[in-house]
């Protein structure tokens, strides 16, 4: 069953995607307290990443930003996985944004933009957060970008406490 925040995602024609499978020895997603913790979620779209290469090289900024909204989508579903539903998100704390950048490539917090502007665009006020863009030599599998949100919970039943 799907409730608000799936919602609104249909509403903007996005469709929450699988959890993308661990590459290595790690969970997509753990719960500590009220607090989800996903790892760092890359474009991966079917199994598959659409891009590889270097940001302001092989891959343009604006394919990035593109690529960083998809890192979100798979963020959101790592988050689901744990949480059991969305809309016990009570707020989006911190995103960290990797981009594996040429070395004149100084554009790093624009391309990050897709995965903050799609968690505002979906949670609203809820979706507001810290976050930090780190460019990179290289990322995993030759991805053009990696994202990991920290998010807050509220109880399955909307009230305080677990």
């Amino acid at each position: 069953m799907s409730g608000a925040v799936e919602a609104k995602l249909a509403e903007l024609g996005l469709t929450l995607p699988d959890v993308v499978p661990p590459l290595a020895a790690y969970q997509p997603a753990v719960q500590s307290g009220v607090y989800v913790y996903t790892a760092g979620q890359l474009p991966i779209v079917e199994g598959k990443l659409p891009l590889t290469g270097k940001v302001g090289a092989e891959v343009t900024p604006e394919e990035a930003k593109d690529l960083a909204r998809i890192c979100a989508l798979n963020a959101l579903a790592a988050v689901k996985s744990v949480a059991g539903d969305l809309d016990r998100v009570a707020r989006v704390v911190k995103v960290v944004g990797f981009v594996a950048s040429a070395s004149d490539f100084t554009g790093q917090p624009a391309v990050l933009n897709g995965a903050s502007e799609l968690l505002g665009a979906v949670l609203g006020d809820k979706g507001v957060h810290a976050r930090s863009a780190v460019g990179v030599a290289v990322l995993p599998l030759d991805a053009p970008v990696e994202v990991e949100i920290q998010v807050e919970l509220v109880s399955a039943s909307g009230a305080g406490g677990f």
